[in-house]
């Protein structure tokens, strides 16, 4: 029996052993070929550079797969240049707003945040775009602050409060985002996706139906006659 016991537990052990053993070594590999496979990506970016310097979105691109990687010096000179060719490029303003935070400056994060929005301060497409490109960045207290700028701006604008409305509800704040969807069809009720949202939220609205057009007036059958000439005497 003790010779049994050792023998299962000899082959559990090495089994164990085999497990930790093969999670110790794949994880350097997926790293390396994760690694391999950014590399990559990064010649082949650098190549359209080459064929064509004055590209925005390459430099974007390369700017974020440096950022990734942790390399924040070369990530902030191809935002730099992307902004260079392009001031206006939102995605690459909210990423250099994230890279000061994740290079642990709040202070400059903050100050470059504010100089992009007062830039766009009265623009509220702008101030959305903006704002939008702070979410996908993952900055939501920024892109809020975006979009309160344009309610400030537009306080009646379907859009800038059906914007708001969504930035709620993707965070499960329903109550919130009931209360600017409705905003926002009380405003322009053509809206066919906020009344959805509206309707999964419990609030019963009706889109208006299309006007249907008013029919052609019928053509005058009535037919004019000359009087007949008459015959000479």
């Amino acid at each position: 029996m003790n010779a049994k016991l050792r023998v299962i537990i000899s082959g559990t052990m090495l089994c164990a052993l085999f497990v930790v053993g093969c999670r110790n070594t794949s994880t350097p590999r997926v790293d390396q070929n994760v690694r391999a496979v950014t590399d990559i990506h990064k010649t082949e970016l650098r190549k359209e550079l080459d064929k064509k310097w004055e590209n925005p979105p390459v430099h974007f691109e390369l700017g974020q797969l440096y950022h990734a990687d942790g390399d924040y010096s070369k990530a902030e000179y191809y935002y730099n240049i992307a902004l260079g060719f392009n001031p206006a490029y939102r995605e690459v303003q909210a990423a250099m707003v994230k890279l000061q935070l994740d290079k642990g400056d709040k202070t400059k994060a903050d100050w470059v945040a504010n100089s992009y929005m007062t830039q766009v301060a009265s623009v509220p497409e702008q101030l959305l775009s903006l704002g939008s490109a702070f979410e996908k960045q993952g900055l939501d207290d920024y892109a809020l602050r975006c979009y309160q700028e344009g309610l400030k701006t537009a306080p009646d604008s379907s859009t800038v409060n059906r914007q708001v409305g969504y930035y709620y509800l993707n965070r499960n704040k329903k109550d919130l985002a009931k209360e600017y969807f409705i905003r926002s069809f009380q405003l322009n009720p053509d809206q066919a996706d906020v009344a959805g949202e509206l309707g999964r939220l419990g609030v019963a609205v009706r889109i208006p139906e299309a006007p249907v057009p008013a029919p052609p007036p019928a053509p005058d059958m009535k037919q004019t006659t000359k009087p007949a000439s008459q015959p000479n005497q």
